[in-house]
């Protein structure tokens, strides 16, 4: 592909009708926080953050997955614009904070930054130690968690209580059991009582069973700009 063509693919904004799943006949803007933003800028990165995209530290990625491949869920690490449709997703209302569980080498915390969100309202949780050093080290001010996602509510520090206004849960649930799905969605509701959760996939359809779980869902964005193409779906509680 030439480069005027990759320039001009990237500027064009893809998007599907929202695809309902289990959905009850219900303003779903009152639930999950903001329910997103249709429209978000983002700073231009300088040529340092551009590196920071472009190389999303393979390596320490790539080791990672090598180790636990169910937790990365992919090779790839997500793309930019992957990161910028979860953020107009999970856009927090006013003074409320964002939790990025599985935040990996810090694509999606990278992008609310990008978007002007500031770092003090930035919550991620890493589960893998080298990783999380990786994220202390790359943003200050981000309040950077490592531990379990299943044992949420005894990490979440006590100042963030009652402050989490939007969930992403970067973690491959879709790998996962039923039950082992059931207990990161409980610790999600529990930190985050009636605000769902934004999840991003490379499935065709809903990567959760929703009903069983006692959820609904609909896809708010895909993009085929990433490795795979991947939707981006927002869950919430029946």
């Amino acid at each position: 592909m030439t480069h005027s063509a990759r320039s001009l693919l990237s500027r064009v904004e893809f998007s599907l009708p929202e695809t309902a799943v289990d959905q009850p006949a219900r303003d779903h803007a009152a639930t999950a926080g903001a329910g997103g933003l249709s429209h978000v800028e983002f700073a231009t990165p300088d040529s340092a953050e551009h590196d920071r995209w472009s190389l999303a530290h393979p390596l320490l990625f790539l080791k990672a997955w090598a180790a636990h491949p169910l937790r990365m869920g992919s090779v790839f690490p997500s793309s930019r614009s992957l990161c910028q449709r979860i953020v107009r997703v999970a856009w927090p209302t006013p003074g409320k904070c964002v939790l990025i569980l599985g935040a990996g080498t810090g694509v999606v915390p990278q992008a609310f930054l990008e978007a002007r969100l500031a770092p003090e309202r930035l919550v991620v949780l890493e589960i893998d130690p080298n990783m999380a050093a990786h994220l202390r080290n790359r943003y200050p001010g981000v309040t950077v968690i490592q531990g379990d996602a299943r044992t949420l509510p005894d990490l979440l520090p006590e100042r963030f209580q009652g402050r989490i206004g939007s969930v992403v849960c970067c973690i491959p649930l879709v790998m996962l059991p039923e039950a082992e799905q059931r207990r990161f969605i409980d610790a999600m509701n529990a930190v985050a009582p009636g605000r769902g959760f934004v999840h991003y996939s490379y499935c065709v359809t809903s990567p959760l069973p929703a009903r069983k779980l006692g959820l609904s869902g609909s896809r708010k964005a895909w993009t085929p700009l990433n490795i795979p193409p991947a939707s981006v779906w927002r869950y919430s509680a029946l």
